[in-house]
C-alpha cells in the first residue's frame, strides 16, 4: 500500500538530518494518513478512505465529501476517489435533470 493520500495527493518527502556537527544523512518525511470513514450525502453511504490529517480538514473545511471533490483535480486523486468523484457528478446531474 504505498503512503499517498487518496484525496490531495500528498506523499513521502525526502531530505536531511542534520547533526551538530553539520553532517547530513538522507532521511524520509512520512504524510500522517488515517482510515477515515466518510460520508457521501448524494450517494447516501459511506466510504473508507486513507487520507492525511491536513485532508481530513479540508474536507471539514469545505462541507463534506461531496464539496471537496466537487472542487479536487481529477489528477491528484486516487482511482478509487476519482471514480467515486464521477459517479457523485453523475448523480447530481440527474437530480437536477
Amino acid at each position: 500500500m504505498a503512503r499517498r493520500c487518496e484525496l490531495t495527493g500528498k506523499d513521502v518527502m525526502t531530505g536531511n538530518n542534520v547533526s551538530h556537527a553539520n553532517n547530513r544523512s538522507r532521511r524520509r518525511f512520512l504524510p500522517n494518513l488515517c482510515n477515515v470513514t466518510l460520508m457521501s450525502e448524494t450517494l447516501g453511504r459511506s466510504f473508507s478512505l486513507r487520507i492525511s490529517a491536513h485532508a481530513l480538514r479540508s474536507v471539514e473545511h469545505r462541507g463534506g465529501l461531496d464539496a471537496f471533490l466537487a472542487k479536487a483535480k481529477t489528477d491528484e486523486l486516487s482511482l478509487k476517489a476519482a471514480q467515486l468523484k464521477r459517479e457523485i457528478k453523475r448523480k447530481q446531474q440527474a437530480a437536477s435533470a
